[in-house]
C-alpha cells in the first residue's frame, strides 16, 4: 500500500517532517510476515531497549504504548498487536554506516603528554547560528585561558573523532574515566575529510574508512592538521560522569543507548523512541529490531541510519568499515500508520 503526500501534512500527523515543505516522501505499509527475518529476531532485547525511552516519549499514542509494554508477556506478541511496519523513503537509497563510543587517554590537567583540550561551548556561542570555525578555534586566541576544558587527551586525531561520534570517555592516569557527551555545535556545516581524501586522488572511495583516515593524518605531520581543518564544523562537549561505566553513551534522549539496539535517524522522518525494523545488506547482513534513540549532523534522510556498535576500539573499528545499503521500517502506532492511507484504500 502506497501513498505519496506532502511533507508538511506529515508533519501535521508526526510532528517531523522534511524542511522543504515542497519535497513529496513515500509510505508503504507492510506486513510483519514482509519483514525478512523477523521471526529469528530476540524481540525481548529491542523491548526492553524501547523501555528504555519511551517513557520520555511526550506523544499520547506513544505514552500509551509505552504503559502497555511494561505489562506485556510475550515481546514479539505485543509489537505485532500494537504497530504497524511503515517504509518511508524520500527518493534516496538505504545507507546505513555505524558509530561507537571512542575511548581516549587524557588527564585533568595539561602535560607534554596530554595538551589537547575537550572543552565546553562558550557562553557568547549559545543561540548564535553560526560562530567561529574549526580552524579559528583551534588557531585563534579565544579560547585559551578561560577555563573551558574539561579535560585534556594526548592525540588530535582521536578528539577530531570524538567530536564525528558526539561522545566518549576518556580514561585517565589513575584508571578512572571522565565520560563527556555533546554539548554544542559551532553552527558551521560537517565536511568529511573523507570525500576530501577522495576528492585529492589519495584514495578511491571504497578505500576509505576511520581507520585509514587516522593512519594518514598521522603519517603526515603538516597536510594531517590541515586536513582535518578541512572540517570548519566543531563540536563542544559537556561532561556526564555521572553515567554508570557499564552503562552506554547518552543518545539524543538523553539516555544511555544499547549496543547493536540503538541506532541514530533523522527525527525529520522517525520519531525518536520509535522502533525500526533494520535490513542491513552487505557483506555481514543484519536483521534486527533496533530503537531509534539518537541523531546525527551526518545522518539526513529517511533511509539513512546509523548502528551503535558501542565503546572503544574494536567497536570502532567495526563501525567504521560499515557503509552498506538495505531498507529500515518503522514500527508505527497502528492509527497513526493507516493515518497514511489514501482516502480511498480498502
Amino acid at each position: 500500500m502506497k501513498r505519496r503526500i506532502l511533507a508538511a501534512l506529515f508533519a501535521g500527523l508526526m510532528m517531523v517532517g522534511p524542511t522543504n515543505a515542497a519535497e513529496e516522501i513515500e509510505y508503504r505499509l507492510l506486513d510483519f510476515a514482509e519483514l525478512d527475518g523477523w521471526e529469528n529476531d530476540d524481540h525481548q532485547a529491542a523491548l526492553d531497549v524501547f523501555l528504555n525511552t519511551c517513557q520520555d516519549m511526550k506523544d499520547p499514542d506513544w505514552r500509551a504504548l509505552c504503559k502497555a509494554a511494561k505489562h506485556q508477556k510475550n515481546a514479539k506478541t505485543f509489537f505485532e498487536l500494537f504497530f504497524k511496519p511503515v517504509q518511508i523513503s524520500d527518493g534516496k537509497d538505504a545507507l546505513f554506516t555505524g558509530y561507537y563510543e571512542p575511548e581516549l587517554d587524557g588527564d585533568v590537567r595539561p602535560s607534554d603528554r596530554y595538551k589537547y583540550p575537550i572543552y565546553k561551548l562558550p557562553p557568547e556561542a549559545r543561540g548564535v547560528s553560526k560562530w567561529l570555525s574549526r580552524r579559528e578555534i583551534l588557531d585563534g586566541p579565544t579560547m585559551k585561558g578561560r577555563g573551558l576544558e574539561i579535560v585534556w587527551v594526548d592525540d588530535p586525531v582521536e578528539l577530531f573523532f570524538l567530536q564525528v561520534q558526539g561522545s566518549g570517555r576518556v580514561r585517565l592516569p589513575n584508571g578512572q574515566f571522565i565520560r563527556v557527551g555533546y554539548g554544542g555545535k559551532n553552527g558551521h556545516e560537517y565536511r568529511s575529510i573523507g570525500v576530501e581524501l577522495v576528492r585529492r586522488g589519495v584514495y578511491n572511495a571504497h578505500q576509505v574508512s576511520a581507520q585509514v583516515i587516522k593512519n594518514w593524518v598521522r603519517r603526515n605531520p603538516v597536510e594531517g592538521p590541515e586536513l582535518l581543518r578541512h572540517n570548519p564544523s566543531y563540536v563542544f562537549f559537556r561532561e556526564v560522569s555521572e553515567v554508570p561505566a557499564d552503562k552506554g553513551p547518552l543518545g539524543a534522549m538523553n539516555r544511555s543507548i544499547t549496543t547493536m539496539r540503538s541506532i541514530a535517524v533523522d527525527r525529520r522522518y522517525t520519531p525518536l523512541g520509535a522502533p525500526v525494523w533494520v535490513e542491513k545488506d552487505g557483506e555481514n547482513k543484519l536483521r534486527r529490531l533496533m530503537i531509534a534513540q539518537d541523531t546525527g549532523s551526518a545522518i539526513k534522510g529517511a533511509q539513512r541510519a546509523d548502528v551503535f556498535f558501542g565503546t572503544g576500539d574494536k567497536a570502532g573499528l567495526a563501525a567504521g568499515k560499515l557503509r552498506d545499503p538495505g531498507r529500515m521500517i518503522v514500527l508505527m502506532p497502528i492509527q497513526r500508520a493507516y493515518a497514511f492511507l489514501p482516502v480511498d484504500a480498502p
